[in-house]
């Protein structure tokens, strides 16, 4: 069975649920929580398996590339592995730092993963995108081919919808 459809028969969120709060370390050693973000901002959480690895280090340079076409939707976006906040530290610096927060959910190991249902059997995170709307409202997921970039203009979308929908 592949990693993919083993976490389709785990998953229980979906779209229209309370995304589960977090409260995780950067690799700047700074906290954040995902309800302090609730009220002000959309969210884009951007599940990746690990620092270092082929796809994730294009995958996450690729959100810094694209931070302000999320920020026109009030969007900030959130990196997570279970790498630990001194292995995102060191992994950040190979891109000449970060503008977003890539955190550690490395202690207790891959518990956010587990919660949002992206966490695999070999204890890495899946490569998972969620877009949370200013309620805490899951509207967009995607549990994505591991050997695959995610396209951002896709969530750019979603995050374009939920902005419409919320000025109508």
């Amino acid at each position: 069975m592949s990693n993919i459809e083993e976490n389709k028969r785990a998953r229980t969120l979906k779209i229209g649920d309370l995304a589960p709060d977090f409260t995780l370390e950067d690799q700047n050693g700074d906290t954040f929580s995902l309800s302090e973000f609730r009220g002000n901002f959309n969210v884009v959480i951007a599940f990746y398996p690990g620092d270092f690895t082929p796809i994730c280090s294009q995958q996450i340079p690729n959100y810094k590339r694209d931070l302000q076409e999320f920020r026109k939707y009030d969007a900030i976006v959130l990196g997570i592995s279970v790498d630990s906040v001194d292995c995102h530290k060191a992994w950040s610096k190979t891109f000449g730092g970060l503008n977003f927060p890539i955190l550690s959910d490395y202690y207790p190991h891959g518990a956010v993963a587990e919660k949002y249902g992206v966490l695999s059997k070999f204890g890495y995170a899946l490569r998972g995108i969620f877009v949370i709307d200013k309620k805490g409202i899951i509207n967009y997921m995607d549990i994505h081919d591991i050997a695959k970039i995610p396209d951002n203009r896709q969530v750019i979308g979603i995050l374009e919808n939920i902005n419409e929908d919320s000025r109508g």
